[in-house]
């Protein structure tokens, strides 16, 4: 549930992700804040429900979120996003079909929404930000691409090896059971494979 009132203005470091991304002028930056709208979320909360229709991309200002979805009633994470991250149902919000997946907070969570008719008019106004859109989309295409390749290629105690070397602060801020849900085995498995680190 929505809750509490956010900074009056987006985070500096939103400012530099974008300057580090594209060619950014001060006129650009403020047209992009101007349509970003915050929502804080208590733990738990969720940002978008299975069946609902994708309507914004979030920028997670802190906190966390996760996506997760259902197979053979298990619930299942597909993945974590933190403090700098961008999320959005992109099936869900570029074809406008109802999604897939639920989007929780895992911690209490900052956000700053971009509403979908938002982005497409700053695409059409200032140029600049198609290529931020087309780096993002990159950015989701890729990660879902090594999620993919991990799930079928590597033993879960591969994939869990591989995330405490490439995101430990998510071991660390996560849940076991989260985790399991993530690397899609049973939490007593995971309990297995930490004891044998």
């Amino acid at each position: 549930m929505p809750s509490g009132p956010l900074s009056p203005s987006p985070p500096e470091a939103l400012h530099a992700q974008l300057k580090a991304l594209i060619p950014l002028t001060n006129e650009d930056y403020a047209a992009f804040t101007a349509a970003l709208q915050p929502l804080t979320l208590e733990k738990k909360a969720l940002l978008l429900h299975e069946g609902e229709v994708c309507r914004q991309v979030a920028y997670v200002e802190s906190g966390g979120l996760r996506y997760f979805y259902s197979v053979d009633g298990e619930e299942r994470t597909g993945q974590f996003f933190f403090e700098g991250s961008w999320y959005a149902d992109y099936d869900s919000f570029l074809d406008q079909k109802p999604a897939g997946v639920s989007v929780e907070a895992i911690e209490p969570t900052r956000l700053w929404l971009l509403a979908r008719p938002d982005l497409y008019r700053l695409y059409e106004e200032r140029p600049v930000f198609e290529r931020f859109g087309r780096l993002m989309a990159e950015q989701a295409y890729r990660g879902s691409r090594a999620r993919s390749a991990a799930l079928l290629n590597q033993t879960p105690t591969e994939r869990y090896e591989q995330l405490v070397r490439d995101r430990p602060e998510l071991v660390q801020r996560v849940s076991q059971r989260l985790i399991a849900t993530y690397l899609g085995i049973k939490p007593e498995s995971l309990s297995r494979i930490r004891g044998r680190g």
